[in-house]
C-alpha cells in the first residue's frame, strides 16, 4: 500500500552536472532513515524533463539498490507519447519496481475519451502494472476534471492511486473519493505539502512532497493518524514558510536546504529555476533556522552549523 509521506526524490549533480549516483545514495539514505513510507523518482522535483532515458535507468537502479525493499519504490514513467511511457514503465518493471506514477500527456489534452484510452494503452502493454494516476495543474499537467479521473479509474482497474495536486486540490479528492470504486486504494496529495491538512481531512492517503523536510512531514504525518491535531497543524504551520519559498525557487530550494542539512555537498541545478540571490537565500536560511529544532535527521556537523548561525 501506498500511503504516509511518500517524497519525490531531486536528482544530484555533480559540480560538471553530471549525475551523482553516491549522493542519491545519501538522499534515500536520508529518507529512510526520516521513516517516510516510500519514495518517488522521477517526478517533476527531480528534474525529470533534464534527465536522459540512460540517466533516468542509472539512477532508479540505484534508488532500488539502495532502498532494498524498506519501502515501496513509486517510479515515474510520464513521457510526451504512449510509446515512451511504455517504454518506462518497462524500464521500471526491469528495475523490479510495480508501482508507476503516470501524468497524461499535455498533447493529448482533458478529453475524457483521449485521456482513458492512453491510460488503457500503457496497462494492456505493461500487465502487471500498478499506476498512480498524477493529475497536476496546468502548464505542467493537464488539469483533469474529477468525472475524467473518474472514468479512466473506473475503465483502467491498473490504475490504483490518483495524486491530485490541481488548485485547490481538496475539492478534487472529495468528490474523488464520493464515487471510487473499490480498486482505487487511494488519493494522495501534492503540491509540496502546501495543502497537507486539507487533504488528510478530506480522506487523502499519503502525500508526495520534496525531500529536504522529510522528518518534520513524518511526524506531521504521524500526529495526524494519531489523532493529534493540535501537534499536526502546529509542525504545519511552522513549515509553511519554507513552502511558500519552495513554491518560487523549486528544487534550488529543496537542494539548498539538504545541503544545509549536510545531506548533498552542492546546489547544482539543471532545470531553469529562478536563481537564488544574497537575499533569497537568506530568507530561506532564517526560515530554516526557525524550523531546525524539528529536524531531527541532521550530520552533527550540519546541526553544528545550524547551532552556530
Amino acid at each position: 500500500m501506498l500511503r504516509g509521506i511518500l517524497p519525490v526524490l531531486p536528482t544530484p549533480f555533480r559540480p560538471d552536472g553530471a549525475i551523482d549516483e553516491a549522493a542519491m545514495r545519501r538522499l534515500v539514505a536520508f529518507a529512510l532513515g526520516s521513516g517516510v513510507d516510500g519514495v518517488v523518482f522521477p517526478g517533476f522535483a527531480s528534474e525529470v524533463e533534464s534527465l536522459s532515458g540512460e540517466e533516468r535507468r542509472r539512477l532508479l537502479a540505484v534508488v532500488v539498490d539502495a532502498v532494498a525493499g524498506q519501502v515501496p519504490v513509486v517510479a515515474g514513467a510520464s513521457a510526451a507519447s504512449l510509446e515512451e511511457t511504455i517504454a518506462h514503465c518497462r524500464d521500471a518493471l526491469a528495475a523490479g519496481v510495480g508501482s508507476v506514477m503516470i501524468q497524461a500527456p499535455r498533447g493529448i489534452g482533458a478529453d475524457r475519451e483521449a485521456v482513458t484510452a492512453f491510460f488503457r494503452g500503457v496497462a494492456e502493454a505493461v500487465p502487471g502494472l500498478e499506476i498512480v494516476l498524477q493529475n497536476a495543474p496546468a502548464p505542467r499537467g493537464s488539469d483533469l476534471d474529477p468525472r475524467t479521473i473518474l472514468a479512466v479509474v473506473r475503465d483502467v482497474p491498473a490504475v490504483r492511486w490518483v495524486k491530485e495536486e490541481t488548485l485547490p486540490s481538496g475539492p478534487a479528492i472529495t468528490a474523488i473519493l464520493a464515487e471510487a470504486p473499490a480498486h482505487l486504494a487511494g488519493v494522495i496529495g501534492g503540491g509540496g505539502a502546501r495543502y497537507i491538512l486539507d487533504e488528510y481531512a478530506r480522506g487523502a492517503c499519503g502525500a508526495m512532497p520534496a525531500l529536504e523536510l522529510a522528518d518534520l512531514h513524518v511526524a506531521l504525518d504521524r500526529a495526524w493518524q494519531a489523532g493529534d491535531r493540535i501537534r499536526a497543524r502546529t509542525l504545519y504551520m511552522r513549515s509553511l514558510p519554507l513552502l511558500v519559498l519552495q513554491a518560487l525557487y523549486r528544487m534550488r530550494l529543496t537542494k539548498h536546504v539538504l545541503t544545509r542539512r549536510g545531506v548533498l555537498h552542492n546546489a547544482e541545478v539543471r532545470a531553469p529555476t529562478p536563481e537564488l540571490d544574497p537575499w533569497s537565500t537568506a530568507d530561506i536560511d532564517g526560515w530554516f533556522d526557525e524550523v531546525a529544532d524539528l529536524l531531527t535527521v541532521m550530520p552533527p556537523a550540519a546541526a553544528e552549523a545550524v547551532g552556530a548561525r
